[in-house]
């Protein structure tokens, strides 16, 4: 086997193992909460911890693999990870639990982030496309199966192992890239921008956690507005900061391509759409229809092999169609697929989600292998490090936000479902909290003068409607955006031979 196809290997499997971990935990997250005794804010915070340490790190090491060599950065970022994997399952309380998770997305945000780069480095012409259409695959597949293996791992061997299964690949990936990656950098990178690394991570945590405690604060509140304006304000400084550097880890000029654009907004509205959404279905499937782990996962192979399917047929669609035929209409793919799991009820069986599961792996498949290409074609070589980061952040950040946004929408209309239907104002939300974090088939509430069964359930319904009608409506509105934004002019040569035409 040649040596470049043993470092697309090497690099899939790290990056399947980071990307696992963002959906692994889902259907862990009952579990979880009976034994840590987790509020509905902490087990968002599981989620979100990983996915917004990725996020606001991202950028940095990007830039650290172009300065001091691609190779080290992902091989010191795999055992980060790995370290971290550890903590994860050793943890004994929720705050224990976060931080680890924290520090896990650290060292993924090592891994994604020179991931593409290495790839863009080995392959070029069509080979850059089969080359990416794999990795598209592999992103694709670790999203969408990480609820299997969670619900594997949860129901046979307990939900720490989610992250002890870590150590072994991990250990494997380092003694492979040791000898399989060559040293690749940008001579011309500067060293770390901290004044963006303290406003990017500040800004983004201050508006997630504004997000994440609306509903328990008041969305009136001083703290939430105050939270809301600080991440505001920090984020404009992230931009100033950027403007002013002469190594920016970051660079805003950019985005006056607009394919660069479209590549970033596609990567945000898949994320906060459709990824940030597995947390939900994947607690209605445990906590509403009362599935186990491991068959709360199995429901979401239907998704998780057709997009293994599309997205290598993607990659390779992508040097022969318009790029924004692809992405736009992955996005509005995805956005129909949505609608189509919109309108469950109270006696709805898991396949009322089957034909959109089916139709939301192929949107995803025909998004993520081009979108992966066009993150790093529309720049120099020499900044690919930087390109691939920025979209991976966008991901990220769309999973953080969407994660935080939804689960606010969600709660709220638990909250409307339960007041309208006669439960005391002072006893609604503590009991929408108790229903939100995976506790609908075991809280009997009493309303109108009795105890109903069905109410917590049904509640719960209302709230994931909501989220699946709003999410959709992200989706369109990112294919439209999509599509006008990305164009064939933007694109620019991959090496040796020409890089994919988009359209």
């Amino acid at each position: 086997m040649e040596r470049k196809w043993r470092v697309l290997i090497v690099v899939c499997v790290a990056v399947f193992m980071l990307l696992l971990d963002i959906t692994v935990v889902n259907v862990a997250l009952p579990d979880i909460q009976k034994e840590l005794h987790t509020s509905f804010t902490d087990l968002q915070w599981v989620v979100d911890a990983y996915a917004l340490t990725l996020a606001a790190t991202m950028l940095n090491t990007g830039s650290l693999g172009d300065l001091l060599g691609r190779k080290r950065v992902f091989l010191v970022a795999i055992g980060l990870f790995t370290i971290a994997s550890t903590l994860c399952g050793t943890a004994q309380s929720p705050a224990w639990l976060i931080i680890a998770r924290g520090a896990q997305g650290i060292g993924g945000a090592g891994m994604f982030a020179v991931s593409l780069a290495i790839i863009s480095q080995e392959f070029h012409g069509r080979e850059r496309g089969t080359a990416f259409g794999i990795w598209g695959a592999t992103v694709g597949m670790a999203v969408a199966i990480g609820p299997l293996v969670g619900g594997a791992l949860t129901t046979y061997v307990g939900w720490r192992w989610i992250f002890f299964v870590n150590i072994p690949i991990g250990a494997a990936c380092i003694a492979a890239g040791l000898r399989a990656l060559h040293e690749t950098r940008d001579e011309e990178r500067g060293g770390l921008d901290l004044p963006g690394l303290v406003t990017l991570t500040s800004g983004l945590f201050a508006l997630v956690l504004g997000l994440l405690r609306g509903n328990d604060w008041g969305w009136s509140s001083g703290r939430v507005i105050g939270l809301f304006a600080a991440g505001t304000v920090l984020l404009v400084a992230f931009g100033f900061a950027e403007l002013r550097q002469a190594s920016p880890m970051f660079d805003l000029r950019l985005f006056r391509v607009p394919t660069f654009t479209g590549a970033q907004i596609t990567a945000f509205a898949i994320s906060s759409g459709m990824f940030a959404q597995f947390l939900y279905l994947a607690i209605y499937l445990e906590s509403v229809l009362g599935h186990s782990a491991v068959w709360a996962g199995v429901r979401f192979l239907p998704l998780s092999l057709v997009s293994f399917v599309v997205a290598p047929i993607a990659g390779r669609l992508s040097a022969r169609v318009p790029v924004r035929f692809l992405l736009g209409g992955g996005l509005a793919v995805v956005g129909v697929a949505l609608l189509l799991m919109w309108g469950i009820e109270l006696d709805s069986s898991w396949t009322t989600l089957l034909p959109g599961f089916i139709v939301g792996g192929i949107g995803i498949g025909l998004v993520n292998a081009p979108l992966a290409s066009t993150s790093v074609s529309v720049v120099e070589p020499r900044q690919a490090g930087m390109a691939s980061g920025i979209n991976n952040t966008f991901r990220q950040v769309g999973i953080a936000t969407g994660i935080a946004a939804l689960g606010a929408i969600f709660q709220s209309r638990i909250s409307s479902h339960l007041a309208a239907a006669g439960v005391p104002a002072k006893l609604v939300h503590p009991i929408a909290q108790a229903i939100s974090s995976g506790q609908a088939r075991s809280v009997m509430i009493r309303a109108h003068g009795s105890r109903d069964p069905t109410l917590a359930r049904a509640s719960f319904i209302s709230g994931l409607n909501e989220i699946l009608l709003v999410a959709s409506f992200v989706l369109f509105a990112g294919a439209v955006l999509a599509f006008l934004l990305v164009r064939r002019q933007d694109f620019v040569a991959s090496g040796p031979a020409a890089a994919p035409e988009g359209g």
